[in-house]
């Protein structure tokens, strides 16, 4: 039987079953830990594998690096392609960075004076100008989005970790640049700066387009909103986790959907 062919359905074996987990969102560092100062590069994705680029280049125009001391850093070298963005970061100060893709989007539907229905997206300060203010039967969903990875450069510290209180985030109780395959890690989730109970969490590890199965984990925080992760093997790991509620911080909107995506690196022992 041909290869070609077999490998086909293999692949197509696993986007079957994972269709509403198809396209994952992700930050890529070329290396998360650094004896010393230097470069690195980012990559920015949406792509049906981790950690590949097949599907779009993820827009890094929200990229909100916090630095060591707590300061903003900027990305250079920033591009997007076909496929992918990239930037470069510079770590010149000694410590941990927190790089983040944070997003605000708005979703509407509403009928005109003429009775015709209507659709909407797009961010909260375009709402005004392009939604009527008269818009009948009108419904708004808040999304925020939240795509982080950490990197650090000599000796860790804590400072860029620190919430920001605005939607779905995780703080770190062990260092995620401190992470080795075979040993527990431990992380909390926190919705508008208060410990977020209940949580579901799923964690796939990278290398899905060279496997039959996502091997995919399950988790489910505590009243705390605290997890624990031992992590199977080595190697670069994707998590994602959503809350949805009634406590959008947008005026009009009625509802509200919080979601997070991480990148981890796990080193072997």
């Amino acid at each position: 039987m041909n290869r070609t062919w077999i490998r086909t359905v293999l692949a197509l074996s696993v986007c079957l079953p994972l269709a509403a987990h198809a396209h994952k969102a992700w930050l890529l560092p070329s290396e998360t830990v650094l004896s010393n100062n230097g470069w690195i590069t980012v990559d920015a994705a949406v792509s049906n594998d981790l950690f590949y680029f097949n599907h779009a280049p993820m827009r890094v125009d929200n990229v909100r690096i916090v630095g060591p001391d707590g300061q903003l850093v900027s990305a250079t070298n920033v591009n997007t392609g076909k496929y992918r963005s990239t930037f470069d970061l510079n770590l010149a100060t000694s410590g941990t960075y927190k790089i983040a893709m944070v997003n605000q989007m708005l979703m509407a539907q509403y009928e005109t004076d003429k009775g015709e229905k209507k659709r909407w997206r797009g961010s909260p300060e375009r709402f005004a100008q392009e939604v009527p203010a008269n818009a009948k039967n009108l419904v708004v969903r808040q999304n925020q989005s939240r795509v982080e990875t950490f990197v650090t450069a000599g000796k860790p510290n804590d400072t860029a970790l620190a919430p920001t209180g605005e939607g779905l985030e995780l703080v770190p109780m062990t260092h995620p640049n401190d992470l080795f395959a075979g040993e527990p890690a431990q992380f909390r989730f926190v919705l508008d700066g208060k410990p977020a109970p209940n949580v579901k969490v799923l964690l796939v590890p990278g290398g899905s387009r060279y496997r039959t199965k996502q091997n995919e984990t399950e988790l489910t925080a505590d009243a705390e909103g605290k997890i624990t992760i031992t992590w199977p093997e080595a190697g670069m790991y994707w998590l994602e986790a959503s809350v949805e509620d009634n406590k959008a911080s947008f005026e009009k909107a009625t509802s509200r959907r919080a979601s997070y995506v991480a990148t981890f690196e796990v080193l072997p022992q």
